[in-house]
């Protein structure tokens, strides 16, 4: 049966620290700490007395002074890892760890997890070829020698950084090695674990080049695991579940966000917030609870992204030049049906393009399939319709050779529309306000991967009230522009009513719109 062996990367809270390894090794795995040895003595005295008695908990012979981004923090790894070798011959993973980590499923299923899955579990992706690094230093990390931090000593670090630079001292990287970047948390076989100890044995030069990179935790481990491990035997993820902000900061969790961190497909979290006591006491409990069953349903990323990246009122960025060029036409007519659910919006254009001349196209910028002439290619992707939306727009215009037309809209591409208003041609605008049950909450956001078919219902029921908020605040927003050409078509309207709507959008006469208007099972799912 696997047996874990955590190695924990510490500098504070020794309270913690203790209360993390007892509760751990209650459970019969192992842990070997390393206390910075910038932090303060009697901290690391305190944590030595009170663990002394615990035989599953070991300590890095020598403490390493650790500095973010310097070769240190790999040092002070490589210390807990051979305190871990040594003293749990029984240890058939290491798991990496910090003090903000905690457990989000219990050591059964972790152990059970591991011995069904015989594999590394660490990222590494190439160093030059992935997107990894999003901001700062790139190629310098490697081809250039680094002796100071650039936290502690920013004037050093970038004038060390430009004389490398101008005077040509870049460097080679191993000639037999690929580079590989990832997230410094890792779980690592036993034979994979000795295998890279044997090879910074027998291969300083290696050390060398590494101990002179820039944040190599996020390269060296990565790197060796690659070059001394089949492919095959290596999943390129981490077990710890983590999330950053768009500014490149860890998102924290609190006591609200247990059943979150309990559905990942994760054995571990980071970061949890020290405020917040009752989700690491329950977490901490559920570690030794031995349960296996466990419903994970992986929504966490999708749902931040969905509440944090879509960015406030405004939604982030004003249109490109190149959107706002081209025009439609003067004396054209663009009839535009917005609707969130899509199958009503489809079965109202098709009775519209039925019943009268107006050539009609569904969710064009929504849905890669939506049927298309050949344009030249430039109706190939959704990237490039948005891109070229007007230019789009205008071309099938022409081909239809029509001065009017229709098309749907979701209410969420409230830039696209508005960028659409701002056109010489007319924009009328339909508004169709549906109903949605739960269930209908429910399946849209399985559509758009906010949840899947095994995410918990407590979860999906915290969910709804956001998705609601989210489609009123759409319809609200596209409502309060007051524009003149905007008429709603509400569920549940009267046939008079929606008929008199119909027949202003579409200038029809009221027997033709009371026609459309009553087009059978319009609304229905």
């Amino acid at each position: 049966m696997a047996r874990l062996a955590f190695i924990l990367l510490c500098h504070k809270d020794p309270e913690a620290i203790v209360e993390q390894a007892q509760r751990l090794t209650a459970a019969g795995d192992f842990m070997a700490i390393h206390f910075d040895a910038r932090a303060d003595p009697r901290d690391f005295r305190r944590i030595r007395e009170a663990l002394a008695d615990n035989p599953n908990v070991a300590f890095a012979r020598k403490r390493v002074k650790c500095g973010w981004g310097e070769w240190s923090l790999v040092a002070a790894t490589l210390e807990a890892v051979r305190a871990a070798v040594a003293a749990f011959p029984e240890a058939t993973h290491f798991y990496m760890l910090s003090g903000d980590c905690m457990p989000v499923k219990s050591a059964d299923y972790a152990h059970a997890f591991l011995d069904a899955h015989d594999r590394d579990y660490i990222e590494s992706f190439d160093f030059f070829a992935s997107d990894w690094i999003k901001t700062g230093l790139r190629d310098e990390r490697l081809i250039y020698r680094h002796v100071f931090n650039e936290r502690r000593n920013k004037a050093l670090f970038y004038a060390a950084l430009d004389v490398q630079k101008r005077l040509g001292l870049e460097r080679a990287i191993p000639a037999d090695l690929q580079v590989m970047i990832g997230s410094q948390w890792w779980c690592l076989r036993r034979g994979t674990i000795e295998a890279i100890l044997d090879f910074i044995a027998r291969r300083p030069d290696v050390v060398r080049f590494f101990r002179t990179t820039w944040i190599p935790d996020e390269t060296f481990f990565q790197t060796l695991v690659r070059h001394l491990i089949p492919e095959t035997e290596i999943e390129s993820r981490t077990l710890t579940f983590l999330m950053f902000s768009d500014y490149g900061m860890p998102v924290v969790f609190h006591d609200d966000h247990y059943d979150l961190l309990l559905s990942q497909d994760a054995l571990f979290a980071r970061k949890i917030s020290p405020e917040a006591a009752g989700l690491t006491r329950r977490l901490g409990a559920l570690y030794a609870s031995g349960g296996r069953e466990v419903v994970v349903s992986d929504e966490g990323r999708r749902l931040y992204a969905f509440l944090t990246q879509r960015g406030r009122i405004g939604r982030r960025a004003a249109p490109r030049f190149w959107e706002t060029e081209g025009k439609l036409g003067h004396g054209r007519e663009l009839l535009v049906v917005v609707c969130k659910k899509w199958h009503v919006a489809r079965r109202l254009i098709a009775r519209i393009e039925a019943a009268t001349d107006i050539p009609c196209i569904d969710y064009l910028f929504n849905e890669r399939s939506c049927p298309l002439p050949d344009l030249g290619g430039i109706e190939t992707t959704l990237e490039k319709r948005h891109r070229h939306r007007r230019a789009l727009l205008r071309m099938l215009f022409e081909y239809h050779e029509v001065e009017r037309m229709a098309i749907c809209l979701d209410p969420a591409d409230f830039d696209l529309l508005e960028d659409l208003r701002g056109d010489t041609a007319r924009t009328r605008v339909l508004e169709v306000a549906c109903r949605f049950s739960d269930d209908d909450l429910v399946g849209h956001a399985r559509r758009i991967g906010l949840a899947g078919p095994r995410t918990r219902p407590e979860t999906l029921a915290r969910l709804l009230p956001t998705i609601r908020n989210e489609i009123a605040l759409e319809h609200e927003r596209i409502r309060d522009t007051g524009a003149a050409q905007h008429v709603q078509l509400r569920e549940g309207d009267p046939p008079e009513a929606a008929a008199a709507r119909l027949a202003e959008f579409l200038g029809l006469g009221p027997d033709e719109a009371l026609e459309i208007a009553t087009t059978e099972n319009l609304f229905a799912d």
